[in-house]
């Protein structure tokens, strides 16, 4: 599952990863993930990861606070925002970071133009819905 640019993620490739058990990827990952991945707790969460991942069930997730790991690169993960699950798909580049971060819980705010009469504070109500 290598892309054409060779991505490496600390020198291993993306099949050298997914090969790699969960202890020895924790050790290329930085402290805070680290301790995240190694807690009993997160174990349990990546085994329901794998299993799904074998049997191609789609992934739902409330967890925001779990790190990407290489079994999970090349697959969709919803992620619950506050509203609703938002897919991601997990490329290479995500690995060591928290699912969370690519599921957004605010909308982009959109200034818009402030009506006859209205205060200068109306401009930020967003227009989209």
């Amino acid at each position: 599952m290598e892309d054409e640019f060779g991505f490496k993620y600390k020198g291993k490739s993306i099949e050298e990863l997914q090969g790699m058990s969960l202890k020895d990827f924790a050790q290329l990952v930085n402290s805070r993930a680290r301790r995240n991945i190694l807690r009993n707790e997160q174990a349990q969460f990546y085994q329901r990861i794998e299993k799904d991942i074998k049997t191609n069930k789609n992934i739902r997730t409330h967890r925001r606070d779990m790190i990407v790991i290489p079994k999970m690169v090349g697959k969709t993960i919803y992620v619950y925002n506050g509203k609703e699950f938002k897919p991601i798909v997990v490329v290479a580049e995500m690995l060591g970071h928290y699912l969370g971060e690519f599921s957004l819980t605010r909308k982009r705010l959109i200034h818009g133009k402030a009506g006859i009469g209205a205060t200068k504070s109306s401009t930020a109500i967003s227009e989209r819905k």
